[in-house]
């Protein structure tokens, strides 16, 4: 294997999202000291590039045809365009990958971390194979398999279980996240012949679930959350989008989107102290 092979494999596991797949591993663990623990810094590791070479270059596998036009494709935010050859290594580089994981959380945890890993193939397959990623509402629906990564927090570090509200509030917004995802990439996804939830909608009324769902969240974070921070975040991003869907592009631009990305990293990084050393997505007592 080359150092390019290497270069496009590290982009088809998306480093652009491993800070969100990061502080979703962090997020059940507010206020509790596991930075002298091995199961801590191992699940660190693995929800970045194993979980995203698993998640994404599963997924990239059958969307070869599509991915050729995307402009977002071939970069370190958004994934790689992996070449013919390298697709046809890549299942035996996600197993390999994959192994050593498996080993170590079961030596931690116990035999109850290989139906984690089951759990995570079956959302794959039936987002991949079974072509739920090209079926309105299913397409979403299938995004709440990233509560997984609460699972594996749980399970790994003998966490607490979390409150509803967190559960519900969190897959409302790995689904609203897809959606924008959908947005973005609308007249690919109809190129190939996709009907996802957007562009059954179209741009404007997909924005415009996308700010509902946000406004659910502002919601519940209102409602159930320690403190007002991520109330207050959310209600200015529903505001946001609610002006997006009003008056804004009916496309956005790619300059515009890594922007987006970009500021949406930062945002993530610059919370992840908070967000353990506040428990911002505790219960309020």
């Amino acid at each position: 294997m080359t150092l390019r092979d290497i270069r496009e494999i590290i982009k088809v596991a998306r480093p652009g999202f491993w800070p969100t797949q990061l502080w979703f591993f962090l997020l059940p663990m507010a206020g509790k000291d596991l930075f002298d623990s091995f199961a801590f810094w191992i699940g660190c590791v693995y929800v970045c590039l194993p979980l995203g070479l698993l998640l994404y270059g599963w997924n990239d596998l059958g969307d070869s045809v599509a991915d050729q036009h995307n402009a977002r494709k071939d970069s370190w935010l958004f994934g790689g365009r992996p070449n013919s050859d390298l697709r046809k290594k890549l299942p035996w580089v996600i197993l390999a990958v994959q192994i050593p994981f498996v080993i170590s959380f079961v030596n931690i945890a116990g035999p109850k971390m290989l139906f984690w890993f089951l759990a995570v193939l079956i959302s794959n397959a039936t987002y991949n194979n079974l072509g739920w990623k090209r079926w309105p509402v299913l397409d979403l629906l299938n995004q709440i398999g990233y509560l997984l990564i609460f699972v594996l927090a749980r399970w790994l570090c003998n966490l607490e279980t979390l409150g509803i509200p967190v559960m519900v509030f969190s897959g409302l917004f790995a689904m609203q996240s897809h959606l924008f995802g959908q947005i973005m990439d609308i007249d690919d996804d109809t190129l190939a012949g996709r009907r996802s939830t957007a562009i059954v909608l179209g741009v404007r009324g997909a924005k415009g679930l996308l700010a509902f769902m946000m406004g659910i969240e502002t919601l519940i974070a209102a409602l159930y959350f320690r403190g007002d921070v991520v109330a207050k975040f959310m209600a200015a991003g529903t505001l946001l989008f609610v002006a997006d869907a009003w008056g804004g592009p009916n496309r956005y631009s790619v300059s515009l989107m890594k922007a987006f990305f970009l500021g949406w990293n930062i945002i993530v990084v610059s919370t992840m102290h908070f967000v353990w050393k506040y428990g911002w997505f505790l219960l309020a007592e």
